[in-house]
């Protein structure tokens, strides 16, 4: 219930009106119809997953029903955070040289030396 949950699918709070449901899901499947990258993914307390049009329309389907939306609720709600390992391993670390570079090597931080 968690790599499939109708919120995380859409990438909505738990509290999105319904037609903040309309309209993400209107979006995202025109995004995946014209390719976008950003569109293809989304991410859980598991990892990235990966997003279909029928994933889509299946979550928009769930969160219509009253009792479907509320089990979806309650599964979100209490879910560990998602934590996207491949986008933090992905961003390089700041360097400290880099800003002694920039400041014509004059760094007063005794932290680093």
């Amino acid at each position: 219930m968690l790599e499939d949950n109708p919120f995380f699918v859409l990438g909505l709070a738990t509290d999105a009106s319904r037609i903040e449901l309309e309209r993400e899901a209107q979006k995202l499947l025109g995004m995946l119809e014209l390719g976008f990258v950003d569109a293809k993914t989304y991410l859980t307390p598991l990892g990235p997953r990966s997003r279909t049009p029928e994933l889509v329309r299946a979550a928009v389907a769930a969160l219509r029903d009253p009792y479907r939306r509320l089990i979806a609720e309650l599964w979100a709600h209490h879910a560990p955070p998602a934590a996207p390992a491949e986008v933090a391993a992905a961003e390089p670390e700041p360097s400290h040289n880099g800003i002694r570079r920039a400041s014509g090597g004059a760094c007063r931080c005794t932290r680093y030396r």
